[in-house]
């Protein structure tokens, strides 16, 4: 293997394995590669919604207090560098394919070969290992006790930021039984953050889980959290014990994740982490995160927001409603089969002006008319758009010319197709 080929070639024979659950293959790779995952400070995160929210605050508050931060998230948002952060800055594509050409003879050498996942979280362990970051964070792609992040022994801080009904097929139906699998990242005597203390089913297995582990259980107190206000422009809302604090993201769910980050800052100190408040409060200020209620265009409004599952797509709702009152925004929304699709048009029908369904380029994605359906029989004017270009195209166009906000919803998976086709029909407002 040589630097010069690219990593969509070194990662050809692993993305062929598809998705396959376990642990043994991501073991035996890194067994090899000295186990890089043993010689880093780590903070684990799973949940099944505001992971990504949860890091980029964590990484921006821990930057800013000084210290050097590798982050490794799921999927990809912009393309496969996305996923591997140092310092809150993307990776370079050359240094992605110098770590994969050192490590895929290693991986080839495997007699049962790793998961494309599995070998971008090896990765991710020997990328942060070489640039000497002082912590990393590390998001688990899906559950937590099968997932191939879930190798680390002992971890510094282990989050679960909240268990929502998502990946059914996989985790099980139940809060309980969802739960058991995120629980699986928690480790023998080491600390636990877990954010959704008001689902007394979901808090039952997880507190149970850590008590047989031995690991002191912190749970998000959304108590602390008030005075909430929202706009354009970001968030502001207090917490107990770190006064008023400004926050650069929006979206109604945010304070949320913000309270767990605040909760895992606590955490951290008692760790021996040093993390002024002034860090936490300029990291909060400064955080940037892609496709999380993200302002993309201004005139028209265009907004884009990654919900995908039943309870994001609840979130989003009251955000639209906190923003646009007394307007209807138009909606392109894509999203993947396996979600519950159905329920998306009684939650979102009241608050928009017409549906541009589109399909996701992704082989698990659910087409478009099948998308529109659920909303027309609704009475809601839907039109479907397989190809996904020309779904924004027209619903910018429809938007632009009633002079009513653009919302986009659904799998990230759509979030780069998104931002290029509207980057076609408008000059894209600069927001970063």
């Amino acid at each position: 293997m040589t630097v010069t080929e690219t990593a969509e070639e070194l990662l050809k024979g692993a993305a062929a394995q598809g998705s396959v659950l376990g642990l043994s293959r991501i073991r035996a790779l890194l067994e090899r590669m000295g186990d890089p995952q043993e010689k880093l400070r780590i903070i684990h995160i799973s949940g099944t919604n505001g992971k990504g929210s949860f890091g980029a605050m964590l990484d921006s508050v821990l930057c800013s207090a000084g210290y050097t931060v590798g982050s490794f998230s799921s999927p990809a948002i912009t393309s496969v560098t996305d996923c591997f952060r140092i310092n809150g800055e993307e990776i370079s594509y050359e240094e992605l394919c110098s770590v994969l050409a050192d490590i895929a003879p290693v991986w080839e050498s495997l007699e049962e070969k790793p998961t494309e996942f599995e070998v971008l979280t090896a990765a991710a362990f020997e990328l942060f290992l070489r640039k000497g970051c002082s912590l990393a964070l590390m998001e688990c792609g899906m559950g937590g006790d099968l997932d191939s992040t879930n190798v680390i022994t002992s971890p510094l801080l282990s989050v679960i930021t909240n268990i929502q009904r998502d990946h059914m097929g996989f985790l099980g139906n139940t809060a309980a039984e969802i739960a058991s699998h995120k629980a699986g990242i928690i480790k023998q005597g080491r600390p636990v953050v877990f954010g959704g203390s008001s689902d007394a089913e979901a808090v039952k297995v997880i507190s149970t889980t850590a008590a047989g582990m031995s690991s002191e259980l912190t749970l998000t107190d959304l108590s602390r959290l008030s005075n909430i206000s929202f706009g354009l422009s970001g968030t502001s809302f207090s917490f107990a014990g770190f006064g008023r604090l400004e926050l650069s993201l929006i979206g109604e769910y945010q304070p949320h994740n913000a309270a767990n980050v605040l909760t895992a800052v606590e955490v951290l100190r008692k760790e021996g982490v040093t993390i002024p408040d002034d860090a936490v409060r300029l990291g909060l200020a400064s955080v940037k995160w892609h496709g999380r209620f993200e302002l993309l265009k201004s005139s028209p409004l265009v907004l884009f927001d990654g919900s995908h599952n039943p309870d994001g797509i609840r979130s989003a709702a009251k955000t639209i409603a906190a923003f646009f009152p007394d307007t209807k925004p138009a909606l392109v929304i894509g999203v993947m089969a396996d979600k519950e699709y159905g329920l998306y048009a009684d939650i979102l029908g009241g608050l928009i002006d017409c549906v541009f369904t589109v399909t996701p380029d992704n082989p698990r994605s659910l087409d478009c008319r099948k998308l529109a359906e659920t909303f027309a029989q609704k009475g809601i004017s839907a039109n479907a758009y397989p190809v996904l270009s020309e779904g924004v195209a027209a619903a910018y166009s429809y938007a632009a010319e009633r002079k009513i906000p653009l919302i986009g919803l659904g799998s990230l998976y759509m979030y780069r197709e998104f931002v290029s086709a509207l980057g076609s029909v408008g000059q894209q407002k600069d927001v970063s």
